[in-house]
């Protein structure tokens, strides 16, 4: 998914007891145990935060965060990393965001998404990711937030066909209507 600019990011606070940290050099293994509770698709290794995040490893703390309780305690990560494109596009990039099934549907996705977003605009002006088409709440949230299909990835109609029957969004109708392969776009 691709939002085009990074203006206008959607505001919302933490409830009271929550908010973010900077994740630090060498608790890869405390982003793997969030990763591994949470990960329904991709296999998670001890080794998976460094292959993500490892080639840059100076961007780790600007970049990648913990969302905390008031306890300390970790409760979720995402990050606010980047994409260089072999074109030369630039593009920042929320990238492994994860809440413990413990604290899901506590009010802290759409702020630690918020604060993601606002991260990347001060170095980025467009924000790309990527998603499942079978994790619905995080396509809603996403779509929320002005992030639309990426048309240039391999079956992105027919995924985007089957999320708009399982998800009700009103984003979806006029995005599917308009986009570029479409028979019915510009009717």
């Amino acid at each position: 998914m691709v939002r085009p600019h990074l203006t206008g990011i959607p505001e919302s606070a933490f409830p009271v007891g929550y908010g973010m940290r900077p994740i630090a050099l060498g608790e890869g293994a405390r982003w793997a145990e969030i990763q591994r509770e949470t990960e329904r698709i991709l296999p998670i290794t001890d080794d998976t935060f460094e292959e993500q995040f490892g080639a840059d490893a100076v961007e780790i703390s600007p970049r990648c965060f913990f969302i905390v309780s008031d306890n300390g305690s970790r409760v979720g990560t995402i990050s606010a990393w980047y994409r260089r494109d072999p074109d030369g596009a630039d593009y920042g990039r929320i990238h492994w965001f994860a809440i413990r099934p413990a604290f899901q549907g506590r009010g802290l996705a759409r702020p630690a998404l918020s604060y993601a977003l606002q991260r990347l605009a001060a170095w980025h002006q467009r924000a790309w990711l990527t998603s499942s088409s079978s994790r619905l709440p995080a396509l809603k949230l996403y779509l929320d937030y002005g992030f639309t299909p990426d048309w240039s990835q391999p079956r992105a109609s027919a995924a985007w066909r089957q999320v708009q029957s399982r998800l009700a969004h009103p984003a979806l109708g006029a995005i599917l209507d308009l986009r570029p392969e479409s028979p019915r776009a510009g009717h």
